[in-house]
């Protein structure tokens, strides 16, 4: 009688062994070995500013056209340019002559986006007729920018080495270069930076110094520059300075006395990055001088120099080759440029000379320290003289001059006193933007297929930009094996599927049944490749039903899910770069968001499948469990190789997000019509739907019927813990 109890104990103690046992057998397998680390390049550390930025020239003409294109389109992008916002009046003021003589000073200002004014001083030759040649002069990043002023002792010392020649230019660098141009024969306009001199509405320490994030201008209802909703619609100041530039060269080509075909740029550190950006840009700009900026090692350390994607898998070499196969030269010095004849210029030139135009370019290094002085604005000036034709013998000097004093350059005065500025008009100003570019994007809804294809090269482009891949450019892929295990009527595989192209490795489950197992089903999950399994460790009933119907189901593990981390432990906010300043810039202006590359990972394994020698008959993605945002990005990147996209978005939009190092933040996403624009870019890949309501997003219907003439979307609104057996159904329907 004792024993009895005893042997009946031990019995069912075995029997709950032999059922952990088969628990156990079915919970995921580890794609990677213990022994194994991962060679995922993207888990390193992040790139910064201070990274190296090298150029690898493209081979022939036609392959820097299509790069071109592609670069230019990203730098708009950027900059908040793509599409070119509608132009508003400018409304120039002009003002304050002052005589020098032989040319003139005037004081100008005038309205980049209305209410927002750019401010500066016109030099203009004396007795000169007909349309003159002009230059734009950025100033950069010297104290009080256009109201520059060396000092005494500087100029002393300044002369002492030999970097200036003459008193005046030696203490003013700044008007010396404007002088000059304009004894030469140019018109020149000299615009303040936002944030210096004149101009007053968003201050310097905003500007320039901006350190940390702002809570109470940080909400979706009141926001300002360098916010998550700021980012989310491509709205920063390095964007704002651009166009300011872009309008300052629409005002002088608005002069009839400019040659339009005879407009140059020229402007040293935060001004020559404005020269290349502009140069970039806008194909009227016909000669560009960038100083002391252009480099493989340093990009620009302002928040002026930074936007988030502009330096994504580029850099300031690039930009500027950007401006080929016109006239571009540079100047370097003992700072971050220094390296220039030796890294950067030899690429530029090899480019221009695959253009044919080899004597197009040229730079050379100045041994001062960083600077824009006499030695590399007389360079600049036989530049100038050669490809805007001025017609003047070489060598070009520089001359002596009277100064301007800060009352003869100051636009503003009692009879037009300055604008105010503070938070209010910040807030104003990134309304203003926004509904004005909101107006832009929704005039681009298509209704048939000429308007289709609009909105697909602009809005259609811009994901493209921001996510910068798409199936087809996802590269070599290959797989490694690390796991097998027969389950009776599945097998379930364990791989490492790498992008040798970029150095990325994605953890994924493959569960194959099998009888059939010719058509697959990518399953994304918030889980990771565990959203394939239950709580117990055995698969999910909807995986097991697909199974039954003979579909492969491959569950991954995207970045920072899972396996693809060093720590197996969830990010809780994305990483960012070491630097003191909290603006995203910094970080996403050179990596990508977190949000793509999870849509890089679902890429890869796509191309992995597609490419396999056992083809595929079919191909289906689900997002569910708060993976639908990303599945619906990828589907809109895959062209055609999904045949069929379940997604549950939970209503998630990202007009909601408010953290600058929120996981799901993806730059530009609420400029470009929000998760609704994004799931229209995947048409005609049928959809089902849940999270949406009763119809799909407007735009998203839309753009489905201009394509195929109908919806091809199935909207779910039933419970939500039923959606996943409601997608597998639909799934197995079709």
């Amino acid at each position: 009688m004792i024993r009895r109890p005893f042997v009946a104990f031990c019995y069912l103690a075995l029997v709950s062994l032999l059922l952990q046992a088969e628990v156990s057998s079915a919970a995921p397998p580890q794609a990677r070995p213990k022994d194994k680390q991962s060679k995922d390049a993207r888990l390193g550390r992040l790139k910064d500013l201070n990274g190296y930025f090298p150029f690898a020239p493209s081979k022939t003409p036609e392959a820097w056209q299509k790069r071109a294109r592609q670069v230019r389109r990203q730098v708009l992008l950027a900059n908040g340019l793509w599409p070119m916002p509608k132009e508003t009046p400018l409304r120039p003021v002009i003002h304050g002559a002052v005589d020098r003589g032989d040319y003139t000073v005037e004081k100008v200002f005038f309205e980049s986006i209305p209410g927002f004014y750019v401010t500066g001083n016109l030099y203009r030759p004396k007795g000169k007729s007909g349309r003159l040649p002009a230059v734009l002069c950025p100033h950069g990043h010297w104290a009080n920018g256009r109201f520059h002023d060396h000092g005494e002792s500087t100029l002393k010392r300044e002369l002492k080495s030999g970097a200036e020649k003459f008193k005046a230019g030696g203490r003013h660098p700044l008007q010396a270069r404007c002088v000059t141009l304009a004894r030469l024969g140019c018109i020149v306009f000299h615009y303040d930076m936002i944030g210096y001199a004149d101009s007053v509405q968003l201050s310097y320490q905003l500007t320039h110094r901006f350190s940390k994030q702002r809570p109470s201008l940080s909400t979706p209802d009141r926001w300002g520059l360098f916010s998550a909703q700021a980012e989310s619609r491509l709205i920063g100041l390095c964007g704002l300075q651009t166009y300011n530039s872009k309008r300052a060269l629409d005002w002088l080509v608005s002069r009839g006395d400019v040659d339009p075909k005879r407009i140059a740029v020229t402007g040293g550190s935060g001004g020559g990055t404005q020269t290349f950006m502009l140069a970039a840009i806008d194909p009227r700009v016909a000669v560009a001088f960038p100083a002391v900026m252009v480099s493989t090692a340093m990009q620009g350390g302002c928040t002026c120099e930074n936007c988030t994607y502009l330096r994504v898998g580029t850099g300031n070499i690039e930009l500027a080759a950007l401006f080929a196969p016109k006239p571009l030269a540079l100047s370097a010095a003992n700072d971050w440029t220094k390296e220039l004849e030796t890294k950067g210029l030899p690429e530029l030139k090899q480019l221009y000379k695959t253009l044919g135009v080899a004597d197009l370019v040229n730079g050379k290094h100045f041994d001062f320290g960083h600077n824009y002085n006499y030695r590399s604005r007389a360079m600049m000036y036989e530049w100038m003289n050669r490809h805007l034709k001025l017609g003047h013998r070489s060598p070009i000097s520089e001359r002596d001059f009277v100064p301007l004093s800060v009352s003869e350059m100051s636009v503003w005065n009692d009879k037009y006193p300055k604008p105010t500025g503070g938070e209010a008009f910040e807030v104003k100003l990134m309304q203003e933007i926004n509904t004005a570019s909101n107006k832009q994007i929704a005039a681009l809804t298509p209704t048939d297929a000429k308007s289709l294809a609009r909105y697909r090269e602009t809005i259609g482009g811009a994901l493209d930009a921001m996510i910068g891949r798409r199936l087809s450019s996802v590269g070599k892929v290959e797989a490694e094996r690390t796991f097998k295990k027969d389950r009776g009527d599945y097998f379930e595989f364990a791989h490492l599927v790498r992008s040798k192209t970029h150095g990325e490795e994605v953890p994924v489950i493959f569960l194959m049944p099998k009888k059939g197992g010719k058509r697959v089903v990518v399953w994304v999950d918030r889980k990771g490749k565990a959203g394939l399994y239950a709580a117990d460790g055995s698969i999910r009933p909807e995986v097991k039903k697909l199974m039954a119907a003979g579909v492969t189901v491959a569950g991954l593990d995207l970045l920072y899910q899972g396996e693809s981390s060093l720590d197996g432990k969830p990010l809780k906010q994305a990483r960012r770069v070491s630097n003191r300043r909290e603006a995203l810039s910094y970080t996403l202006g050179y990596n990508p968001p977190l949000f793509v590359h999870r849509v890089h990972d679902i890429l890869t394994l796509l191309a992995y499948i597609t490419s396999h020698k056992e083809k595929p008959e079919r191909i289906d993605l689900v997002g569910l469990n708060g993976a639908g945002h990303w599945v619906a990005a990828a589907c809109a990147q895959a062209g055609d190789a999904a045949d069929g996209a379940a997604i549950d978005t939970a209503g998630f939009r990202f007009a909601k997000l408010t953290g600058i190092r929120d996981l799901d933040l993806l730059p530009g996403a609420v400029k470009y019509g929000d998760l609704p624009a994004i799931l229209a870019l995947a048409a005609p890949t049928r959809l089902w739907l849940a999270g949406e309501g009763k119809t799909p997003p407007a735009v998203t219907k839309k753009v489905y019927r201009a394509k195929s003439g109908a919806d091809a979307i199935s909207s779910y609104t039933g419970p939500q813990k039923e959606a996943a057996a409601a997608a597998v159904n639909w799934l197995l329907e079709r």
